[in-house]
């Protein structure tokens, strides 16, 4: 046996010694690097065979008919190495990928066959050499790369390589010929691997620098989004009525809202008065009923009239095709003990905690958050009772909220609303959130910026010095649990034909009254 610590003794010198024409090299490693190959060329170029295969899923793909790709962008950092790692940087600066890509892919067409561990099961990493008299075995080797073989500096501590002869090279030699053999284990990429190094090297479009520009924009984004959070077609909801009422703009706030549900437990909808934000609601309790979830919308007593149309077997009702059957309750009857509901429901009798999804219309009247109230320190009040009877007991309660002034004159309205979904425990919230603070931070140094701001003269005080005070983190908050658009957002990015023209609005008549005593 050899060590080598690839300081002194480096991987790659040894490699140039035993690789003669006519060897047969199998590796298996977690990526591959043209730059390894670039050191080594002078070698594999006269080769009989490589054969390698990546012990993690790599270009893995579902069996289907194969449809050529326009455009592709590797994902996967096992994906990308191999036009250079992180620890390759120096190299790719030196701007010959173009030319070493090119001959690596001729090469892979002649020499080489990649295939990928399609299972979740481990696989550790060496390299197998065979000559017409030697058997050679390198390990562990966790990557094909210059960092692996020695040529650059990676982050451990140490990158110690053994080298082993025959008979314990034939073990591992056997090994890797067994799985290599195995297709309910591995899948062939060698096109896959082709097509990725071909792109460095080929003239793209101007779209794709658009495509990788976006990428690297959202990739974090994307790398976050999961099924779990995306809305489920299956439910057949984009097949309701109410769906096919919604203008372009409202089924954008309706996905939205789901996936914010899902991700955060709730959501407050604060699109401007005029936009529909009850016909958006209604598509989303569509998708929950689809899912056989329980709904309760809360709502105050003016506003009786317009939820319980939508939900019972009227002539005036524009979506009685969808049968909705979500329960209605006042914001007072969260107060009351005995009774009956507005929809016939004994307020005694009421499972307050089996509701999936509770819809707060209006949901400004909660912006006071969890005070005891003035006239008996021993009774709780409506927020507590949205808390304690509904969202915190039985089933996990998501909250949406619908409301086109979530903010009275303080931002802690918004946060007294926003606790609702997280049950008042800011932990729950502050884990899924990405800022470097909580929650109650974020509030509380947003309002003392506020409070800062309206001391400032009149001239002073403009909503773009407001902004430029605010932290990143609170905006960063608001872009995850709510949606807020006005009318001219609405006319400047999306299309607006089907919807027609807004009415503008008269400005206001200034009159002046004289009275004579």
């Amino acid at each position: 046996m050899e060590v080598f610590n690839n300081i002194s003794k480096v991987v790659k010198d040894d490699l140039t010694q035993v690789i003669i024409p006519g060897s047969r090299i199998s590796i298996a490693a977690a990526c591959f690097s043209i730059y390894a190959y670039q050191e080594l060329k002078s070698q594999l170029n006269y080769i009989d065979t490589l054969h390698f295969i990546f012990t993690s899923p790599t270009f893995v793909t579902e069996k289907s008919p194969k449809e050529k790709r326009e455009f592709y962008i590797p994902r996967l950092n096992r994906e990308r190495s191999l036009y250079g790692t992180e620890f390759e940087v120096k190299l790719r600066n030196e701007l010959t990928q173009k030319s070493i890509a090119r001959e690596c892919a001729d090469w892979i067409e002649k020499k080489a066959t990649f295939k990928s561990n399609a299972t979740q099961e481990s696989m550790g990493g060496f390299l197998n050499i065979q000559t017409t008299d030697k058997q050679l075995t390198y390990m562990p080797l966790n990557g094909f790369t210059t960092v692996d073989i020695g040529c650059e500096r990676g982050n451990t501590v140490y990158n110690m390589v053994n080298k082993f002869g025959a008979p314990f090279s034939s073990e591992y030699i056997r090994l890797f010929d067994s799985v290599w053999n195995d297709e309910s284990r591995l899948q062939d990429v060698t096109e896959e691997v082709i097509e990725c190094i071909s792109a460095v090297y080929q003239e793209n479009p101007a779209e794709l620098i658009y495509f990788i520009t976006l990428n690297n924009i959202f990739s974090e984004f994307l790398e976050d989004i999961s099924e779990d959070v995306l809305p489920n077609e299956s439910t057949g909801f984009k097949n309701s009525l109410i769906w096919n009422k919604l203008y372009n703009f409202q089924r954008d706030a309706a996905l939205a809202i789901i996936n914010k549900l899902e991700k955060y437990n709730g959501c407050n909808l604060a699109d401007s008065v005029g936009l529909g934000k009850t016909f958006t609601a209604l598509a989303i309790i569509k998708y929950y009923e689809n899912r056989n979830k329980n709904v309760l919308v809360l709502c105050p007593k003016k506003l009786k009239d317009n939820w319980m149309t939508f939900r019972g077997n009227l002539i005036n009702n524009p979506l009685a095709k969808d049968r909705l059957r979500y329960d209605v309750l006042f914001h007072t009857d969260l107060s009351r003990e005995r009774g009956d509901s507005v929809i016939g429901l004994p307020l005694d009798r009421i499972n307050w905690g089996n509701y999936d999804l509770v819809v707060i219309d209006e949901s400004h009247n909660f912006r006071n958050g969890g005070a005891l109230s003035r006239e008996d320190d021993e009774k709780e009040n409506r927020y507590l009772k949205l808390l304690n009877k509904v969202i915190r007991p039985g089933v996990k309660t998501k909250v949406l909220m619908l409301s086109a002034t979530p903010v009275n004159n303080r931002f802690y309205d918004l946060r007294n609303q926003l606790a609702l979904a997280y049950e008042g425990r800011s932990e729950l919230i502050n884990e899924k959130l990405n800022t470097k603070a909580g929650i109650d931070t974020i509030f509380r140094q947003a309002q003392k910026v506020y409070n800062s701001w309206c001391k400032l003269a009149p001239e002073l005080r403009t909503t773009a010095a407001l902004l430029k005070q605010l932290d990143f983190d609170f905006f960063e908050v608001l872009d995850s649990v709510t949606i807020a658009r006005s009318r001219k957002h609405i006319q400047n990015y999306y299309d607006t034909a089907e919807i027609g023209n807004f009415p503008e609005r008269n400005k206001p008549l200034s009159l002046a009254t004289r009275f004579s005593c």
